[in-house]
């Protein structure tokens, strides 16, 4: 694998940006920070002192991001062989997979939903606001195993153009 010269301020700023654009859309400001971090390293797996000085965080609100991190299946905790230190792992395709885990929410989300229109009255403007969110929900599933699909072919249709 090539050698590659990066800056290191640039590649901190890119994490901080990316990791306050995931708080932003709710993550836990700390996990978002650790993620990116373990997103940019080649490797995508850090300990939690190369996690700690990357970015200039104590080893609690590592340990803290990491259980985060791991509850929503985003990271993955492994010993490294022979030590009693940890590493902290993207797992593969982690985005894919946690999209995967969304279709899951969206399908509870929409039974909770409605049973709320039931509950509200279907008739009443809070019943159809809850009712056309169920129907939401509805459509995203039927669409996320398409938009999936069609993500994998496009990556099977990248590897076979590199292997050219």
């Amino acid at each position: 694998m090539p050698t590659v010269s990066r800056d290191p301020e640039a590649v901190s700023r890119f994490v901080e940006r990316f990791a306050a654009d995931l708080a932003e859309a709710g993550m836990q400001r700390m996990g978002a920070r650790v993620f990116a971090a373990l997103l940019v390293s080649d490797s995508g797996q850090l300990t939690s002192a190369e996690l700690a000085e990357r970015l200039q965080i104590s080893p609690a609100a590592v340990s803290g991001a990491v259980r985060y991190l791991t509850q929503v299946a985003m990271v993955a905790r492994e010993r490294e062989p022979g030590s009693r230190r940890d590493r902290y792992r993207l797992h593969n395709e982690v985005w894919y997979e946690t999209i995967t885990r969304r279709d899951q929410l969206l399908a509870r989300w929409e039974g909770t939903m409605r049973d709320g229109a039931k509950v509200l009255g279907p008739d009443t403007p809070a019943g159809l606001r809850v009712s056309e969110t169920a129907e939401f929900f509805e459509f995203m599933q039927k669409e996320l195993p398409k938009m999936l699909d069609r993500w994998r072919a496009h990556q099977a249709a990248r590897r076979e153009d590199a292997g050219r």
